[in-house]
């Protein structure tokens, strides 16, 4: 990560991103004075750190394509920031003492907003610097709705999107993904459990096989349509060489979702077979009764 950044600004201060990660680290394991250590097992720090890393690949391409509007140092210090907090809505407070951060999945956009007001205006930022890093992550709402975000600038919009792109993609070309998904159910049914109220269509699962079968149509249906047309197709920009090269993140996505696709068809089959086999021996151990034969009369009756 440092090596990306001093490559896009070789002008930079070497020791930001050091001392940036240092900082988030310690949000992370309850070192901040308001919030306890995030304890979600799916949305960890392992699940942010990948998107940072698909999100300063992206930026750093993009800055190489010479493209406009051109991408400034300390708005990619503010996006670096953005993306490092935008799951920092999962920690709770210190006085909550029930269940883990995952109850706040249906909110954890806004919290994380407010993490970073929390930790950022203490260290010296400014106030429009705090609300740039808030509107990025909101971009990464599920259902945001992105014409609503009040973006003070276009370049900070264009960082909201590549952020909330990262987002996705860092995490569905994940090697670990497909084995993450039963953390992330169980991330949606305590969150559904703690609301008590109407569950989000995209966390509304009765089971892991059910996240599994629809996590292809969640790719086709929602992702692959949200970064080319709502994020802007800024995901071409992780293709190598760009443009018209291979898409490695596209390519590792793709094959989770063909590796979840076998893995459903492999349940649904012994599921299949499983009753089959139940039918067959509840055909086999029934038996028919015979007619029992009248008893002679006796005589003298």
């Amino acid at each position: 990560m440092r090596k990306l950044y001093l490559a896009i600004f070789p002008q930079g201060d070497p020791t930001l991103v050091e001392r940036i990660f240092a900082c988030v680290t310690k949000c992370f394991r309850g070192n901040c004075e308001q919030y306890l250590a995030i304890d979600a097992h799916y949305h960890d720090l392992e699940h942010t750190l990948q998107g940072t890393l698909c999100l300063a690949r992206l930026l750093a391409n993009r800055t190489r394509a010479a493209v406009v509007p051109v991408l400034d140092q300390r708005h990619f210090e503010l996006g670096l920031l953005a993306i490092l907090l935008h799951d920092t809505g999962y920690a709770k407070r210190r006085d909550d003492n029930t269940g883990t951060g995952a109850k706040y999945t249906f909110t954890h956009v806004d919290r994380s907003a407010q993490f970073a007001a929390d930790l950022l205006g203490p260290k010296g930022f400014d106030a429009s610097e705090i609300r740039a890093v808030q509107n990025m992550i909101r971009c990464t709402g599920v259902h945001a709705r992105l014409q609503a975000i009040p973006f003070q600038t276009e370049l900070e919009r264009l960082l909201g999107f590549a952020l909330a792109t990262a987002d996705l993609l860092g995490q569905m070309a994940a090697p670990d993904y497909v084995e993450k998904l039963p953390m992330l159910y169980a991330e949606f049914a305590e969150a559904a459990r703690f609301t008590g109220g109407p569950v989000p269509p995209h966390a509304d699962f009765q089971s892991v096989d059910q996240l599994l079968r629809e996590t292809p149509g969640f790719w086709l249906d929602y992702v692959r349509p949200r970064i080319e047309y709502d994020f802007g197709g800024l995901y071409h920009f992780l293709e190598v060489p760009y443009p018209g090269g291979p898409n490695v993140y596209l390519q590792r996505v793709e094959a989770n979702i063909k590796r979840i696709r076998e893995q459903s068809a492999a349940i649904r089959a012994n599921s299949s077979r499983s009753q089959g086999a139940a039918n067959s021996a509840t055909a086999h151990n029934k038996q028919v009764l015979p007619v029992p034969t009248p008893a002679p009369p006796r005589e003298g009756t």
